[in-house]
């Protein structure tokens, strides 16, 4: 069972990266529109030098492949690196479809960013990635929370990232293609807060278990976090422990391995604007 939801995931992560690749290819690039984060980052590349998108899409996110790999581990890098290849291909491929969408072009990028969007939720919602932006956006909040023992959005660091690929996009292409990217972006993140429930903001996992100790240790030693514990009792189970623990989004898949393993469990999980302290 846990083989076949695996294989399922990346089938998702493949079709979710098809979608994107077709959007970017065959509706935003011809509407003058980009696409975010570093994708963006290599669309204006290639449209400055005239290199092969593909080609530059893969020079700037290996390094943050690699990045992933030593700071995020094995299992996401893997998943990251499938839906990119994926990604890569399909636009490839795509840039030599004949296929125009007749329309204006508030509604070509408007529609296309739809398709963005459902296509990098499908790939968030099974683990993956095909931004860097987000995986820098993961390794510095992995980083402060391990200093500093709090628990950081992500938010901030891709706002700042996508400003910076606007303004570029601004200075050296021109403002149309700026605010129609805009769009993109308003669009697409939009449809991925909607499936992934705000998949940039912190959770809150909330789980009742008979077993407290061993979860604990799984957390700590496969997640480097932390829970707060507090005695509770249920109506038939009896004394039980409730466990609130702070993740990131993409730290989700892994906890809830960590849940399935320990027999007699049951968690939620909720979406965190802010923390104060």
């Amino acid at each position: 069972m846990k083989k076949k939801k695996e294989i399922l995931s990346y089938v998702w992560i493949i079709v979710g990266a098809l979608m994107a690749s077709f959007s970017v290819a065959l509706i935003l690039l011809p509407n003058d529109a980009i696409d975010y984060g570093t994708a963006g980052v290599a669309i204006i590349i290639s449209k400055l030098t005239g290199y092969q998108l593909s080609l530059c899409v893969l020079a700037v996110f290996l390094p943050f492949v690699i990045a992933g790999y030593i700071f995020l581990g094995k299992r996401f890098t893997v998943k990251a690196a499938a839906g990119s290849i994926v990604y890569m291909v399909g636009l490839d491929y795509f840039e030599h479809v004949p296929f125009e969408l007749n329309t204006e072009h508030f509604l070509a990028v408007a529609f296309g960013g739809a398709i963005l969007g459902a296509g990098l939720a499908l790939i968030l919602r099974n683990g993956g990635c095909i931004d860097g932006s987000e995986i820098l956006a993961n390794i510095v909040v992995k980083r402060l929370s391990d200093k500093t023992g709090r628990n950081y959005s992500l938010t901030p660091i891709l706002l700042m990232f996508n400003a910076l690929v606007y303004v570029t996009c601004f200075v050296v292409i021109d403002a149309t293609a700026a605010l129609l990217s805009l769009l993109v972006y308003v669009v697409a993140t939009a449809v991925i807060d909607h499936y992934t429930d705000h998949y940039e903001a912190i959770k809150q996992v909330t789980i009742i278990t008979q077993d407290p100790e061993g979860i604990i240790k799984d957390i700590k030693e496969k997640l480097n976090k932390t829970c707060t514990i507090m005695d509770s009792r249920g109506a038939i189970a009896g004394e039980n422990n409730t466990l609130i623990c702070y993740i990131s989004y993409f730290e989700l898949p892994l906890m809830k391995e960590i849940i399935s393993v320990h027999s007699g469990s049951f968690s939620t999980v909720s979406t965190i604007d802010e923390i104060l302290r």
